[in-house]
């Protein structure tokens, strides 16, 4: 509402997972891409689909599960080790498996283990192949374990026995960045109303409304936009 009122341009939003909104905007399907993703995003600028990326805001991942915590992450010395835990103790682990950001982080995570999930794919770690609140609400009715996005733990509301266990740990840094789509791959992108959209939100007003953005009186995101 902040951006139209002041510029007149009318915003759209497809909110879907990073893995799906790229695929969105190769299809010349949205103007402005806001992932959180950075060698995918990097990927989409060097085969032409995108102008620029810029860095935007920022928050992290955070490990939940029972609050009992059976494999005992909250002792962990690194995420690393977290995830070795839970492997370990073969506590279930409920993955996104749908290619979005967030799962896309969570391989990446794994890959700093010894562990190879998808041999363990349908036993102890489970795709729920479902958005974050749905996985959220899956691992709340089975006690399990995911990682999660903290923005989007901090606004579920069906926690039940889930507790934030692990957090802190500097790969689970979770950065986003936005792009305009490349007109010359799909002509009739909105590039100019598009850039303009960038500009506002990388500039003073939209950094600082990104900051004020609070979900149970705790700031969700960080601009870090160059300035």
């Amino acid at each position: 509402p902040h951006f139209t009122e002041e510029t007149g341009i009318e915003v759209r939003v497809i909110a879907v997972g990073t893995g799906q909104a790229l695929r969105v905007a190769r299809n010349g399907d949205a103007d402005v891409l806001l992932v959180h993703h950075r060698p995918s995003e990097e990927q989409f600028v060097a085969d032409g689909f995108g102008i620029r990326r810029y860095d935007l805001m920022y928050n992290d991942y955070v490990v939940v599960g029972a609050g009992s915590d059976p494999a005992s992450t909250q002792t962990a010395t690194d995420v690393a080790d977290a995830l070795t835990r839970i492997a370990d103790h073969r506590s279930l682990f409920f993955s996104r498996g749908d290619d979005s950001g967030t799962h896309k982080k969570e391989l990446e995570l794994w890959a700093r283990t010894d562990i190879k999930v998808a041999d363990s794919n349908g036993e102890w770690y489970r795709e729920t192949g479902r958005g974050m609140g749905a996985t959220l609400n899956m691992a709340s009715s089975m006690d399990a374990y995911t990682l999660s996005d903290r923005s989007t733990w901090l606004s579920f509301g069906n926690k039940g026995n889930l507790a934030l266990l692990f957090q802190g740990d500097p790969p689970m840094f979770n950065q986003y960045g936005i792009i305009l789509v490349n007109p010359k791959k799909h002509p009739h992108a909105r590039a100019e109303e598009g850039q303009v959209f960038i500009d506002w939100m990388l500039g003073e007003v939209g950094q600082n409304l990104i900051n004020s953005f609070q979900i149970q009186g705790q700031q969700a995101f960080f601009a870090n936009a160059a300035r």
